[in-house]
């Protein structure tokens, strides 16, 4: 993961800049980035076959994103970052009960998917796992999924503002 922690006393996740804790931050992920945003803070994404989790507390004073490339668990081999969906997710609860927020109370957004080949993909794609994933994942933890938006051949530019609106997704055909 390429996030590193910038304020202590706000516990604002960017790329190194240190911010005043009433400062709101922008943070861009990236594949297998995790972030975690206080409430007016913006975190936005760009999504293929990747798929983007947003959870809240219910009010909406803390977010996390995540940005997960790979459904399955890395070999070996691989090195385990926030591009794997279990190392994600685990990342995002872990940063949620660093502010006492039990994740099973919180609600979440899942985005992303998309079949980037859809001349070539016959049958369920890599967006399709990262997606199934993403959603049973969240269904086991019991965090309610407010809304989802995955899959079909799109990519989507995700961005939201904690706080009471939903996530906003401009999806454009592939």
């Amino acid at each position: 993961m390429r996030n590193a922690l910038a304020d202590d006393r706000a516990g604002r996740f960017s790329e190194g800049t240190s911010m005043s804790p009433t400062t709101a931050v922008t943070t861009t992920l990236h594949p297998g980035d995790v972030a975690l945003g206080l409430r007016g803070d913006r975190l936005e994404t760009l999504l293929g076959s990747c798929v983007a989790i947003v959870i809240t507390d219910p009010r909406r004073t803390v977010g996390v994103m995540c940005h997960i490339v790979h459904s399955r668990p890395p070999s070996s081999a691989a090195l385990a970052t926030g591009a794997y969906a279990d190392v994600a997710l685990d990342t995002m609860v872990s940063l949620l009960q660093q502010r006492g927020i039990t994740a099973r109370l919180c609600e979440a957004y899942v985005y992303g998917g998309g079949n980037m080949f859809p001349n070539l993909e016959q049958g369920p794609t890599v967006g399709d796992d990262n997606a199934d994933w993403a959603l049973g994942a969240l269904t086991t933890l019991g965090i309610s999924v407010l809304a989802a938006d995955v899959g079909g051949a799109a990519y989507r530019r995700l961005s939201w503002t904690v706080g009471r609106g939903a996530p906003q997704v401009v999806s454009t055909a592939v």
